[in-house]
């Protein structure tokens, strides 16, 4: 079996939930980085990128490119799973749009900022029949 091939939204340069992500996704080898947003700035997404060997074709600029443009490769290329560890508010968003997508979601803690955010997700699962898990760091 090949290893779960992901693509991360936020944890760019700098930030501390992104690398502890690819830490914990890296232990088993299970999992794989392919792809990622790594920042709202383009370029220090791209910095990121270029810091974790990924081809630069897979480094995108804006969080919605990602969604889309995996979402368009043939299933044998594109990712697997959308790894959310964005500002807070940037959660439920993210995690919708890589939902309605077709994608799985690993999203980092808090899941969203109201209920309502979240039963939405929640309806979404239901209805797309997507994997979705909330990690919570210090507990798992």
């Amino acid at each position: 079996m090949r290893p779960i091939r992901y693509g991360m939204i936020g944890g760019g340069p700098g930030a501390f939930i992104g690398g502890v992500h690819r830490m914990a996704a890296a232990l088993d080898g299970e999992f794989e980085l392919v792809a990622g947003a790594f920042s709202s700035d383009p370029d220090r997404s791209a910095e990121m990128g270029q810091a974790l060997n990924l081809d630069p074709a897979r480094v995108y600029g804006a969080w919605s490119d990602l969604i889309a443009l995996e979402a368009a490769r043939p299933q044998a290329e594109r990712i697997d799973v959308v790894v959310v560890v964005t500002p807070n508010h940037l959660h439920h968003p993210v995690a919708k749009a890589a939902l309605e997508a077709g994608f799985h979601v690993i999203c980092d803690k808090p899941l969203t900022r109201t209920v309502d955010e979240a039963e939405e997700l929640a309806r979404l699962v239901d209805h797309t029949g997507q994997g979705f898990c909330v990690t919570h760091n210090y507990t798992g």
